[in-house]
């Protein structure tokens, strides 16, 4: 199964390390990162493989969404199915 994480926040040094090592202690495995800085902004999106997980998704978007209030980022993580459908056009 597959998610798609989300970060935004004032870019500093670091963040995608820390997402990252986040991500990680959830045995979390990034699939794709597209990252990009827009006027003193960092934004990501990230492809992740959730299946081996040891949380639950939703505790999981819970965890991250606390990891990036204490970071000064806003994260969010959705299972890609849901994320397409919302996305649709």
């Amino acid at each position: 199964m597959k998610a798609i994480v989300t970060v935004v926040g004032k870019d500093r040094v670091g963040i995608i390390a820390s997402v990252c090592t986040k991500l990680a202690a959830y045995n979390v495995n990034v699939l794709d990162i597209s990252q990009t800085v827009m006027q003193g902004y960092f934004t990501m999106m990230m492809a992740v493989e959730i299946s081996q997980c040891n949380i639950p998704v939703a505790e999981l978007a819970k965890q991250m969404e606390k990891a990036g209030q204490e970071m000064g980022l806003s994260i969010h993580v959705q299972r890609e199915d849901i994320f397409q459908a919302m996305h649709r056009v």
